[in-house]
């Protein structure tokens, strides 16, 4: 109920209203079933548009610091997330992440919509980072459909750093559903993770039209912030290349 009330009477016409959303290939999603929503991730207001334009409601993964502000804004912010399908996630790694995998499968299996964003943070530069094998493990185990999204103009609309976004068109495109039922049983080698990784990260590059960098988002970041380029080997064509579409790569 919240949710309905947030997106169709509260926060929706408001976000409508400023972003004007423009979309294309929305009858790619399923109508009914559980499916993964693969999406490029460009700025907070990614979570936002997306399931403003769907008919179905999306569960996303959120960082588990916005469920443990303090004061007024704290309870605030954190019953706003739970009221929209926000699920809490530790960041640490380890078994926080099999603890957040378990939870996008019982999402799954429960035949909802599950959104992640394979690159694990925010692109800090525009372009579509190397993806984190997490969504192919999630494909795998749970046999749900991929189904790639890029979303477009986010990142103009709210750079990063930036708290309040700038009115403007933002666009939503959606690709066909990807099956992935031919690795079933695999999803335990790193080789074939990495090439279902890989597959979606291509369809996703295929969708948003950006340039491609093979390295983490994370990593990125980090050398951003050293004062160091991000591309591995600067000068080459490395960067312009998306992951390889037959998605055989192996990990390294």
């Amino acid at each position: 109920m919240f949710y309905w009330v947030m997106k169709h009477v509260l926060v929706g016409p408001v976000l409508r209203m400023a972003f004007r959303p423009w979309t294309r290939g929305v009858d790619n999603l399923p109508s009914t079933g559980g499916a993964i929503l693969a999406s490029n991730h460009l700025a907070v207001i990614d979570s936002f548009v997306l399931p403003l334009v769907l008919d179905r409601q999306v569960k996303f993964l959120g960082k588990s610091d916005y469920f443990t502000g303090s004061g007024l804004r704290g309870r605030l912010v954190a019953g706003f997330m739970r009221g929209v399908g926000t699920i809490p996630v530790d960041r640490s790694g380890g078994k926080a992440s099999e603890a957040a995998l378990r939870t996008g499968l019982r999402v799954l299996s429960e035949g909802e919509l599950f959104g992640i964003y394979p690159e694990g943070t925010r692109s800090p530069d525009g372009r579509l980072y190397r993806g984190k094998t997490g969504v192919a493990r999630l494909a795998l185990e749970s046999g749900a459909p991929v189904v790639p999204v890029a979303m477009v103009g986010t990142d103009v609309a709210q750079p990063l750093g930036k708290v309040l976004p700038k009115p403007m068109p933002i666009g939503v495109v959606i690709g066909e559903p990807l099956d992935f039922s031919r690795y079933r049983g695999m999803e335990n080698d790193r080789f074939v993770l990495r090439a279902v990784t890989d597959e979606i990260v291509y369809a996703i590059l295929r969708l948003s039209e950006q340039e491609y960098v093979d390295v983490y988002a994370a990593t990125a970041k980090a050398r951003i912030a050293q004062g160091l380029p991000v591309d591995p080997t600067p000068g080459s064509s490395a960067s312009d290349r998306g992951p390889a579409p037959d998605g055989d790569r192996p990990e390294r």
